[in-house]
């Protein structure tokens, strides 16, 4: 029968058609970004029996059943979820997700989509956004800069010039080296620094710390901290009552390592808190009541604590507090923490980015503008932390190209070509097999 061919021969083009459909799809979408290749796989259509099998007897041997195939269909188009190359663009909004999940996008509609575009933008209201609009969801930071990943999704913002207010300085932090010497030599200078502290105003405090070498005896030190009481232009102190009156720092002669101080219980890990005299310190300085200010000594063996080397006096401080700032900058973190750099020189978590992971990502339906949604097929959505749950991590300052291999792609081309000219032979060739048939006399 002609007609099982050309039915045949029709399903294949119709097939092939899909095939150069996803092809030209994939080689259309080369260069854009988080876009994943699909393949178009077929499968054949049912057969018609022409004859059954026959079983071997004992005079004749088995038949095997005559069947013709009716031709093919598409049985899916499956995508390629390999990631992509990525690209730095130094852009501070873009983000590339290394890994399993997606970003959670809001639509204008209100429906929850995905994506692993990462080509993001701030809009007029500070929304953090796709470039169609639609809102990237995630944790907000509260003022403290503190982000509650167990709290429901909100959108992302990072408001231009906000500014945050000063916090007031609870920890002095020392470090570096104080200069070794025995009862026998002649005992060192006093050294000196001077940090800026701040008030719960972001008033600027200046503390001078002092080491006072201890006459006549080797490895201790006299520590006194004063600060200039802008009303009367002298010397207060805020720890100790003079140069030489206040605790005692002794160092370890072998190790050069803080050993104790005088009035002091060294903490859990070895380390010193010195605390400050608040009532001592001027009125021109808004510290409220119940604040404290204390002087830290980092415990022996850390990288940054205190020492007494035979070497040059490097004895500096750093502190916690900071005056209010504005929003300079931003990046993106790994974790997807969005970290802002503000003009004080603090920074502070804004939020938090979120990732969606799915039991079956290939299940997923393509939404266009390289969204996607939930399907029966593709589970529900996983939302948590980057990094977390079998989520991948984020890239701040970089884009996942897309994943599409021109060379293979190229190839599937010309097979997809040969494919479909070869049905439409079979087609012609039925037809002259037909008319053959009707110019039989």
């Amino acid at each position: 029968m002609t007609e099982r061919s050309i039915l045949a021969a029709v399903s294949g083009i119709q097939a092939n058609q899909t095939y150069l459909d996803s092809i030209g799809n994939n080689i259309a979408n080369a260069d854009t970004v988080g876009y994943k290749d699909s393949e178009v796989q077929f499968q054949d259509l049912l057969s018609q029996q022409l004859s059954g099998g026959a079983a071997p007897t004992t005079t004749a041997g088995g038949v095997n059943p005559v069947a013709v195939g009716s031709g093919v269909a598409v049985a899916a188009n499956v995508v390629n979820l390999s990631e992509g190359s990525l690209e730095q663009t130094g852009i501070p909004s873009d983000v590339a997700i290394q890994g399993n999940g997606y970003l959670v996008v809001q639509t204008a509609s209100g429906a929850q989509q995905y994506t692993r575009d990462g080509s993001l933008t701030v809009d007029a209201n500070g929304d953090l956004t796709t470039q169609q609009g639609g809102l990237i969801m995630g944790w907000q930071a509260n003022s403290a800069g503190t982000v509650n990943s167990n709290a429901p999704l909100t959108a992302i913002k990072i408001p231009q010039g906000e500014t945050i207010g000063a916090s007031a300085t609870t920890t002095m932090t020392l470090s570096g080296n104080l200069p070794a010497y025995t009862s026998t030599t002649s005992p060192p200078a006093p050294q000196s620094t001077t940090i800026n502290a701040y008030d719960s105003l972001g008033d600027a405090v200046p503390i001078t710390v002092t080491f006072t070498p201890v006459g006549g005896t080797a490895d201790e030190w006299t520590m006194s901290a004063t600060v200039v009481d802008p009303s009367t232009g002298k010397a207060v102190y805020l720890v100790g009552t003079s140069a030489t009156s206040g605790p005692t720092v002794t160092f370890d002669p072998s190790t050069g390592e803080v050993k104790s101080i005088s009035g002091v219980t060294p903490g859990a890990n070895g380390s010193f808190t010195v605390p400050v005299t608040m009532s001592n310190m001027p009125s021109a300085y808004t510290f409220p009541s119940g604040d404290t200010l204390s002087f830290l000594f980092p415990a022996p063996g850390s990288a940054s604590q205190v020492t007494q080397y035979n070497a040059a006096s490097t004895i500096q401080a750093s502190q916690d507090g900071y005056p209010s700032g504005t929003l300079q900058s931003y990046s993106i973190g790994t974790d997807g923490t969005i970290t802002g750099s503000f003009s004080n020189g603090a920074t502070l978590p804004l939020g938090q980015i979120a990732l969606a992971d799915f039991a079956n990502p290939g299940g997923l339906s393509d939404q266009g503008a390289g969204l996607y949604a939930t399907s029966p097929n593709s589970g529900q959505a996983q939302i948590g932390t980057p990094g977390s749950g079998g989520r991948g991590t984020l890239l701040g300052g970089e884009l996942e190209q897309s994943n599409v291999n021109l060379g293979n792609e190229l190839t599937e081309l010309i097979t997809a070509q040969e494919a479909y000219t070869a049905n439409t032979k079979v087609l012609t060739t039925t037809d002259q097999v037909v008319q053959a048939l009707l110019n039989v006399p």
